[in-house]
């Protein structure tokens, strides 16, 4: 095994509410992060529905950006979005549920990006939170955008059981332009990691 294993994030998730119109913050948001960053030559990743999931593509298509989508068609879940027709980006991976749609996202990506959301926000942040942990210093890392998660974290941080690590696999940003700088320091910062005698780097869908 090499001592050290290059990590170079192109993929990047964007995950948030699925309900908010364009002139929604964290839509704008959404939709400038994902302008500034497919410019750049990043791939814009995201669940194919509405809301922030549509800024993202739209702000990358507006710079002739990289664009995936992992979605799924729901028969029974009657309270998911679904696939949103207007979401239209240059691949769609398909799953079959949403827990397999959760997951795929998480493999397609290399580091994700929080908006504001609702439950569905909540499940994906503790997917890339539990994910995080158990493969910590190969994991794939994440970026809460928005001054309002610092009471949300606080509060987590506070009341349960967290631990140093699983506080030291993400960062909170206030404002999108935060978020590169952030992304190049989670880089580095993951670049430093001995794998030498690592037992995990083959276990690659869910890992930096």
């Amino acid at each position: 095994m090499d001592k050290k294993k290059q990590v170079n994030f192109k993929k990047i998730a964007f995950f948030g509410d699925a309900a908010v119109l364009p002139d929604h913050p964290a839509y704008q948001a959404a939709f400038h992060a994902a302008k500034k960053l497919a410019k750049l030559g990043y791939v814009i990743v995201n669940g194919g529905g509405p809301g922030v999931m549509d800024a993202a593509t739209r702000g990358a298509e507006s710079v002739d950006g990289q664009t995936v989508s992992v979605t799924f068609y729901p028969e029974n879940a009657t309270g998911f979005e679904g696939r949103y027709l207007a979401n239209n980006t240059d691949r769609e991976v398909k799953t079959n549920n949403y827990i397999e749609r959760m997951f795929k996202l998480m493999e397609e990506s290399d580091i994700f990006l929080l908006f504001n959301g609702g439950t569905g926000t909540i499940s994906e942040l503790g997917t890339a939170w539990v994910l995080a942990k158990l493969y910590y210093g190969h994991h794939k890392p994440f970026i809460l955008v928005g001054s309002f998660w610092r009471p949300v974290i606080g509060a987590i941080h506070d009341n349960l059981l967290i631990d140093a690590i699983e506080m030291d696999v993400f960062r909170i940003v206030d404002g999108i332009d935060d978020i590169l700088p952030t992304i190049k320091k989670m880089e580095e910062a993951l670049n430093k990691v001995d794998h030498s005698h690592c037992r995990h780097c083959d276990e690659s869908a869910f890992m930096s």
